[in-house]
């Protein structure tokens, strides 16, 4: 008889971009990516860091003080990460698990690639004007939201 115990799409595909986050080295907000075709084939992942060629040493991690002073104009954030560093594959009707509710830069690359449903595992910024904007643009791209709901499940690597 086969295990029943094993992992859903969704916890398997969340659990991807939680582990994409891990390699975040981003010392306040570690998100990571994980986008999937329609039947459940990994395509990319990302997680939020410095472009490529741009030592992560060699710029700021500040979240405060002038904008140059600050990691906002420098770091990619995972969505962005994981649809450009996909293989020449197309992401239409693709899903797109993401560990942190995406801003409407991020909002906008996911539509515009074709990615037709976000599952998020937390919205911390609700209510701001940036995820307001994502919403709105999501609800008249037709871009699906659902926020994961976790299983309970412990995880752990036993190897």
């Amino acid at each position: 008889m086969k295990r029943q115990d094993y992992l859903s799409w969704d916890e398997y595909f969340m659990g991807l971009s939680l582990l994409s986050a891990l390699r975040s080295k981003d010392p306040n907000t570690q998100v990571g990516a994980c986008i999937v075709s329609e039947d459940n084939k990994i395509l990319s992942v990302g997680y939020n860091g410095m472009p490529i060629g741009c030592d992560d040493n060699d710029f700021p991690w500040e979240r405060e003080g002038a904008f140059l002073d600050t990691k906002y104009p420098f770091v990619a954030h995972a969505e962005l990460n994981a649809i450009l560093n996909r293989p020449t594959v197309s992401l239409k009707n693709a899903r797109i698990y993401v560990s942190l509710f995406p801003c409407n830069e991020c909002a906008k690359a996911i539509i515009q690639s074709g990615i037709k449903e976000v599952i998020y595992w937390q919205n911390k910024y609700a209510g701001t004007d940036g995820v307001k904007a994502s919403e709105m643009m999501f609800r008249a791209a037709g871009v699906e939201l659902r926020q994961y709901t976790p299983s309970g499940r412990e995880v752990r690597f036993d190897v």
